[in-house]
């Protein structure tokens, strides 16, 4: 039980879209991301995501619309919806999601991370 500096963790990687567990709550993980570039379009059948952003801002294109995320800002995809993640710059994100929750939902892709990195 001692405090997490985020903002530090993040600074322990320069990889995108690799999530880094940093912490484990009632069956969800809190995930550190960054985000550059296009990310894929996939879903998540029986998993809502939570995003926060920390630094910088992105875009969740959903199909029906487009979803701009600030810094100090959050946004929950509900189970179910498809989306994509796009960053012009590096954005650093922190995701709420259960631990069974693959990065790339219902696709396989080589941005797919089966085996997460504990910070």
């Amino acid at each position: 039980m001692e405090p997490i500096k985020i903002l530090d963790k993040f600074k322990l990687f320069n990889t995108y879209w690799d999530p880094k567990v940093i912490a484990e709550l009632n069956g969800q993980y809190v995930k550190l991301v960054k985000f550059k570039g296009e990310f894929i379009w996939h879903i998540h059948e029986n998993e809502d995501e939570l995003f926060y952003v920390i630094k910088g801002k992105f875009t969740m294109n959903f199909r029906n619309k487009t979803v701009e995320v600030n810094e100090g800002e959050m946004l929950i995809v509900p189970r179910g919806i498809e989306h994509k993640s796009s960053a012009e710059d590096e954005v650093w994100v922190m995701v709420f999601e259960p631990i069974t929750t693959l990065n790339t939902g219902n696709v396989n892709s080589e941005l797919t991370t089966r085996i997460l990195d504990k910070l």
